[in-house]
């Protein structure tokens, strides 16, 4: 069962599920780089063909910054700049055995655990987790939010604070591989991608072993419950079961 505050509907969505609802910190100071995201449609970030987009932001950012490798990683560790660039700022931390795919942004004193598993178009901001066996391709994480185990994270952007307890997957395509809907109640919003994770406002906190199903918008300071499945756009500081 879910509790939850009444979504403010504004053009079939909340208030709280724009850029500026979900990840108010955006506009304060922060070491490294952190990427451009659309006010009042921010899942077009994720569009892979949107010329703001994260694919289209990230290549321009690594063509100015350039790849960067950091010198003494363990032996384990492998990286393939085969297909784009991979820039690993100094101060991060890279754990034995992970292994990082470009084009990659990896920001100061982020984190890539042991076994993680770093795909194409991952942009990891300042003091950001990869965790232990954790898998992310074609996603962002801003400052500070945390995969730290055995997480799967595509096509999906992760707040500041937000962190997903052991296990919790963001679960990105339909079985039917249609286009994903953003569910309101009764109402469905195309999102126009056919890959689509979830959209995590600052502070939101998912249990071990939780779901979310494709186009999730979960607002700032949510608590989704441990072995939950969630589906749809859910206001801020909602409780879910």
């Amino acid at each position: 069962m879910s509790k939850r505050h009444p979504p403010l509907v504004m053009d079939g969505l909340p208030d709280a599920a724009t850029s500026l609802g979900l990840w108010p910190s955006l506009g304060g100071d922060f070491d490294g780089h952190i990427p451009y995201i659309p006010e009042n449609v921010p899942w077009r970030l994720l569009d892979p063909t949107a010329e703001d987009g994260l694919i289209s932001q990230l290549s321009a950012l690594l063509a100015e910054i350039g790849d960067n490798i950091p010198s003494g990683l363990d032996s384990s560790i492998t990286i393939d700049d085969d297909v784009g660039i991979v820039h690993i700022d100094d101060r991060a931390i890279i754990g034995p055995s992970a292994h990082i795919t470009g084009p990659c942004y990896i920001g100061p004193g982020a984190e890539v655990r042991h076994t993680a598993l770093v795909r194409a178009n991952t942009w990891a901001c300042t003091d950001s987790v990869i965790g232990h066996a954790t898998e992310v391709k074609h996603s962002i994480l801003l400052p500070g939010a945390k995969a730290p185990h055995f997480n799967y994270v595509g096509d999906s952007i992760l707040g500041s604070g937000v962190n997903l307890g052991a296990g919790a997957k963001l679960s990105n395509l339909r079985h039917d591989g249609q286009e994903v809907n953003l569910r309101v109640g009764e109402l469905r919003i195309p999102s126009g991608l056919r890959k689509f994770g979830a959209l995590l406002g600052e502070g939101c906190q998912i249990g071990c072993n939780a779901v979310t199903n494709p186009g999730v918008i979960l607002g700032r300071d949510t608590m989704v419950v441990p072995n939950a499945t969630i589906t749809g756009v859910h206001d801020t500081g909602s409780y879910l079961s």
